[in-house]
Parts: C-alpha cells; sequence; structure tokens
C-alpha cells in the first residue's frame, strides 16, 4: 500500500470494505485525508474495525460535511436505482469515485504509465498477457485492477513504472479523469445491462475508455463487433487510434484472421506473429486477445520479436482454457471459468478431437446453441443438475454418458481420449454452467479437475499463473 496524498486535508466518506475498499481507505489516511468508512455489511465494518480503519454507520452521517464519497465499484451507482450513499453524495452535492479514480490522480505527474483494459470477454486475459509481455521484455509492469490486485495494493508510482489494469464498466464510470497513455477496448456484447439499464449507456460507459487520451497516447480498438465500431466512428479524441480484428486482414493495424497477427502502419508490415506454437492462446478469441497486446507492446517500444518471445511464454490464466497436463498425446484443459454457453462455444472451436466434460447448474437457454460445434466433440461427459437437460440437447447429435461427478468424468474421458487416433486429443472441462450445484465457484471446480488429472497415472502437469 502507498499513500494517496492528493486528498491530504480532505474529508472522504468511503463505502465498500472489500479488499479494494479497506486498501484505498488505508491509503488515504496514509496520505493525510480524514475517512470515514461504511459498508452495509456487519461482517466487512468488523473486520475493517478490527484492522484499524475508521468506521462509522454513514447512514446517519452528514454527507455535506464530506468532500467526496469514494464509491466500490459493486455498488449501484445508477440502476437498478442509485444505492442509498449516492443518493446522500447527490443531494449533498459531492463527487462519487472509485479507488481506481483516487490511484489515477495520485500517479498523475509521476512519470508513471498506464495501461487500461475493458470489453465484455477477454480483459483478465489480455491484462496478464500484456503485463507478462512487458515483464519478459525488461519493463517494469505491475498488473492489478479488477483482474485481482486491489491498485493500492501494487508497488508505489515511479518514473518507469508501467501500471497494466483491467477496468471493468463499474470502475470506469466511476473514473472521471481517465485518461490511459494506452487504453484498450476488446469488444462489447450485451452485459451487465441491470446495471446499466441499457446497452447504449454500457457501450457509451465502456467508450470512456479513449475519450480523454491526448494526441500522445493510444487508443486499441476492436473492429468485429457493430459496438466497438460504433465507438471507433463516434470517437473525437486526438489519440493514435490502432484497430484490432480477427475477422479481416487489415493494411493498418493489427489482424490475423488466420493465426498469423500482423501489425501494419500504411500497409507497411511492422511485425508479423504466427499464434500456432502459442499454446496458452489457442483460438481466435485469444488471437483477439493477442492482437491487443501486441498493438500495447508496439506502442510502449518493445520489438515484434520481443512481444512474440513474450506471448511463447505465457503461461495462461488459471481455469481459462489452462493446460493443465498431458498424458501421452491426450492434452487436459481446465476452462472451469466458462460458465455459460457462450464461453464454452470458444473452448469447443479451438479444439478438433474433445471430450468435453459439461454441466452443473445450468443457465437459461442451456447449450442448444454450441450445436454448431458438436462435431469436435468425440463424446461428452455429463456431471451435475444439468445432465438430464444436456443429455436432451445431445441425443442422437453427440455420443454422451452420465457421470454425475467431476472424478468419474475425468477418468472416463482420459481413457476414451487415450484410444483416439487423433494427434491431440483434448479432455475438455468447459462447464457451460454455473459451478453452485457442486461447488461453491468455478475456482474451486477447476481446482477439482486439476486434483482428479494428478490423479491419473503417467500425467505431466504443469499450471498457469493465478488470475
Amino acid at each position: 500500500m502507498f499513500p494517496a496524498r492528493r486528498f491530504a486535508a480532505k474529508k472522504v466518506a468511503l463505502f465498500g470494505l472489500a479488499r479494494s475498499g479497506e486498501a484505498c481507505a488505508a491509503a488515504l489516511m496514509a496520505g493525510g485525508a480524514a475517512v470515514t468508512a461504511w459498508d452495509d455489511s456487519p461482517a466487512a465494518v468488523t473486520r475493517a474495525r478490527a484492522g484499524g480503519l475508521p468506521v462509522d454507520d454513514l447512514r446517519k452521517a452528514d454527507f455535506a460535511r464530506f468532500d467526496c464519497l469514494v464509491l466500490s465499484p459493486g455498488v449501484p451507482l445508477t440502476h437498478p436505482e442509485p444505492h442509498w450513499s449516492v443518493k446522500a453524495a447527490q443531494s449533498a452535492g459531492i463527487e462519487i469515485i472509485g479507488d481506481t479514480e483516487v490511484f489515477a490522480r495520485e500517479i498523475e505527474g509521476s512519470g508513471a504509465r498506464m495501461v487500461a483494459i475493458t470489453g465484455t470477454n477477454g480483459k483478465s486475459t489480455t491484462t496478464a498477457l500484456i503485463g507478462h509481455i512487458l515483464k519478459s521484455g525488461g519493463l517494469d509492469a505491475h498488473v492489478g485492477g479488477n483482474i485481482g490486485t486491489a491498485v493500492f495494493l501494487l508497488p508505489p508510482p515511479g518514473r518507469r513504472s508501467i501500471y497494466v489494469l483491467e477496468l471493468s464498466s463499474y470502475q470506469i464510470d466511476l473514473m472521471p479523469s481517465l485518461q490511459p497513455d494506452v487504453g484498450i477496448i476488446m469488444n462489447l456484447t450485451p452485459d451487465h445491462l441491470d446495471r446499466h439499464g441499457a446497452m447504449e449507456n454500457y457501450a457509451a460507459v465502456k467508450a470512456r475508455m479513449i475519450a480523454r487520451q491526448a494526441p500522445e497516447d493510444t487508443a486499441i480498438v476492436s473492429i468485429d463487433d457493430p459496438w466497438c465500431r460504433r465507438v471507433v466512428e463516434t470517437r473525437t479524441s486526438r489519440s493514435r487510434l490502432v484497430q484490432m480484428s480477427v475477422e479481416q486482414r487489415l493494411e493498418d493495424g493489427v489482424s490475423g484472421p488466420d493465426g498469423i497477427l500482423t501489425l501494419k502502419r500504411h500497409g507497411a508490415e511492422i511485425a508479423r506473429i504466427d499464434m500456432g506454437p502459442a499454446r496458452s492462446l489457442r483460438g481466435k478469441h485469444n488471437w483477439q486477445n493477442a492482437a491487443a497486446a501486441l498493438a500495447a507492446g508496439d506502442a510502449l517500444g518493445l520489438d515484434g520479436d520481443t512481444i512474440a518471445a513474450g506471448m511463447m511464454s505465457f503461461p495462461g490464466l488459471a481455469h481459462r482454457m489452462e493446460e493443465v497436463g498431458r498424458l501421452g498425446k491426450v492434452i487436459f484443459i481446465n476452462d472451469s471459468k466458462a460458465t455459460n454457453a457462450d464461453a464454452a462455444a470458444r473452448a469447443l472451436a479451438a479444439f478438433p478431437a474433445i471430450y468435453w466434460i459439461a454441466g452443473g447448474r445450468p443457465k437459461a437457454g442451456g447449450i442448444a446453441e454450441l450445436e454448431p460445434f458438436f462435431g469436435h466433440v468425440r463424446c461428452a461427459y455429463l456431471i451435475g443438475e444439468a445432465e438430464d437437460e444436456f443429455a436432451r440437447t445431445l441425443q442422437g447429435k453427440v455420443a454422451f454418458e452420465r457421470c454425475g461427478t467431476l472424478d468419474k468424468a475425468v477418468a472416463a474421458a482420459a481413457s476414451d481420449a487415450g484410444n483416439d487416433a487423433a494427434s491431440e486429443p483434448a479432455v475438455l472441462l468447459s462447464p457451460a454452467c454455473a459451478s453452485f450445484d457442486q461447488y461453491p465457484n468455478f475456482e474451486v471446480r477447476g481446482e477439482a479437475f486439476c486434483a482428479a488429472v494428478r490423479q491419473l497415472s503417467g500425467v505431466v502437469v504443469n499450471r498457469g499463473e493465478a488470475a
């Protein structure tokens, strides 16, 4: 933790005492701010009080005495309706910001640079990948934000520091001064509409990523979906724009519809990277992540060979198409993060010979939309509450077994995959379901898969980076 000195002598109300809230409260106090913190959770209040934070019931406070409200990004700002703390701050006429805004103000003028990544899908992998490439290239890079490490738990800013931050729409909504040196918008599809009210509002918040950039800054934006194209077409900032696509070849920007990424400026090729050997970046969705990383690395002064080397050594994120082991020619892929059909589609598209472990607590719509990928599936191994529903969908289209539990599914899939003539059959956990019927979260489910793989005789195990 490092002090937030820009708020010295300010009176700050802080609502939300999860890890990022606690870290921000401590940073504000260390910087000389007078903080009053609170949370709707009694357990969070008790924990914060035990940790020495100044907690007091903000429901009884006069917000007019505060200079600002620092709000947890998980607390409703606008929809379905503003939280009571937001209403109190608005009535008092004080600004409402988040911990990432406090952080952005603190590093301003320090010489530190910010790479900020947002979008609907791929944010975490892209953030981790960029951080890995920059560190591999000898740069002083630190990864945090929505990906897991609260910003005030990162090292203090230095002249050569580069902060690589994943930013959710909730965080951007609380960052009025957001101006990253490199701002990335990966893709935009309907998400979090309960918090933003409409897709137009959600897209508008995401577009703020590049709205305030200066000419020396870089905006990297996909043009593979209509909402991102609209962001490009309507942007008014004067930053350098790098478009990216994995659907078409671009003569100016980064593209790779065939898995061969090229970075071009006005037709001249600057870098070329074959994604085939990058085992942790399989599939077109990962090519998009890599395209963003190539553009970001170039913007920060790395050459193509250095960026390519970083991509090849990137171990991947846990539970996201993570190659966790190998038994002969059979590979074991942990994609436990795929909690719905749309996420599972990416994994099913990435491997030609799949022994698919699916199931859990089903989402609306089930797996019917995955039928175009059924040709890749040799056999499905069904677990959890979705067994019956998924069996009905697969009947007559894909061979399947009812396994009930993950350990039984892994054993059955491994045995069958070992007899496959394919060069690299994949035992794939990509459940297309929530985990809550059998596991408290997708991480625990993914670890259970890894544990079952480790129990197989002769398996060679490896693990990726933690999220």
